[in-house]
């Protein structure tokens, strides 16, 4: 595997497994946005080609496995990475492919978020996959990423409430995640609640709920900006809160396209707005 310049290592390479969003607003689009925002070097392996825009996703190609694993091995093998970054997985059989690259660079920490569902409600993983990202997903992820439907999926626990998120992030530190970000942008109430929880205790990032259609690819968008923090070398509490803190403003700054759920502005940076 590449050993990295100096200069590389302070850029932060991101290795991003992810299907790519027609729309640009999710997946492996999504994700390179936010990475180049945050100052970090991207590059992707494309598990699956979406029809998609902010009404909604119509088709899915998947890509074959010796081409998903290909890309992933050609990186790796020439430019390396910091930290590896898996988005939208799809089937069965790309989660076992996926699961094999990150075994193959066990070295470098993964931010596993288990994609399931897209914002406009069409699966992004077939319901038998689901068992997959239980057993080779999760143990292999220093950060998971979940939702409260997929930590709900993941974990057969209920969660309505914040102390609802504390305990299923508990049970998927137990199935062996390194690390779980519980997002709670879909658990009732007018603050947001995220919590990171680790071995060593948990960490709250909390806001008034922002009322805007324009949330498409925020968990995309979130997994990625913490990638980007680790492949940089902060600690995995300080990734996570610019991290959020990126996300918060990029919902803000939102530029209002299409008709759906729209896309974030994850240029903010660019502009010199926000904090």
């Amino acid at each position: 595997m590449s050993a990295a310049p100096p200069s590389a290592q302070a850029l932060g390479r991101v290795l991003i497994l992810a299907g790519s969003d027609s729309g640009g607003g999710a997946g492996i689009q999504a994700d390179i946005k936010t990475v180049t925002a945050l100052g970090g070097y991207a590059a992707t392996a494309v598990t699956a080609i979406t029809v998609q825009n902010t009404l909604g996703v119509s088709a899915v190609h998947p890509i074959p496995l010796d081409i998903v694993a290909g890309q992933a091995r050609a990186v790796l093998e020439d430019i390396g990475a910091d930290a590896i970054k898996t988005g939208m997985l799809g089937a069965v059989e790309t989660v076992e492919c996926v699961a094999a690259v990150l075994e193959s660079a066990a070295a470098i920490p993964a931010v596993v978020d288990p994609v399931m569902v897209a914002k406009g409600g069409a699966a992004l993983l077939a319901p038998q996959a689901v068992e997959a990202v239980r057993t080779l997903m999760i143990p292999r992820a220093a950060l998971l990423t979940p939702n409260a439907p997929e930590a709900e999926a993941l974990t057969g626990l209920s969660v309505q409430s914040p102390d609802d998120q504390r305990r299923a992030g508990d049970a998927l530190l137990a199935m062996g995640a390194g690390a779980v970000l519980m997002k709670g942008g879909h658990v009732p109430g007018e603050t947001v609640v995220d919590v990171l929880i680790t071995p060593e205790g948990e960490t709250t990032f909390a806001a008034a709920r922002l009322e805007t259609r324009h949330t498409h690819g925020t968990g995309c968008t979130l997994a990625s900006a913490c990638a980007a923090g680790l492949a940089q070398g902060l600690p995995l509490a300080e990734a996570v809160a610019r991290a959020w803190a990126y996300v918060q403003e990029a919902m803000a700054s939102a530029p209002g396209f299409g008709a759906g759920h729209g896309p974030l502005d994850h240029a903010w940076p660019l502009r010199g707005r926000g904090g």
